[in-house]
């Protein structure tokens, strides 16, 4: 899981395509970000395992919650299941 890209000789610090092992941290919707937003997450593990934990929820469940994604980007629902179905999508066997 990475956390935060290597700078010495500047190498490796960008890689194309989504970081589907990147920290990640799941949330309720509405729980009000802040400045103890990380302790407020109800679990946290890569992206991928994260969507999908999503994605074994019911649907009415599911979409009370987003996923953070290191750089405190917010995917919602929507866009979490689109992520999943993507072709590039890390399925385990």
């Amino acid at each position: 899981m990475t956390d935060h890209p290597s700078t010495y000789k500047a190498d490796d610090t960008h890689r194309e395509g989504i970081q589907w092992d990147d920290r990640a941290f799941l949330h309720h919707v509405g729980d009000g970000d802040g400045v103890f937003d990380s302790a407020k997450s109800v679990r946290d593990g890569t992206f991928a395992d994260l969507i999908s934990h999503l994605m074994m929820m019911p649907e009415d469940s599911a979409k009370n919650y987003y996923i953070q994604k290191a750089g405190d980007r917010e995917f919602q629902y929507p866009e979490i299941v689109n992520l999943y179905n993507s072709d590039t999508f890390p399925r385990k066997s």
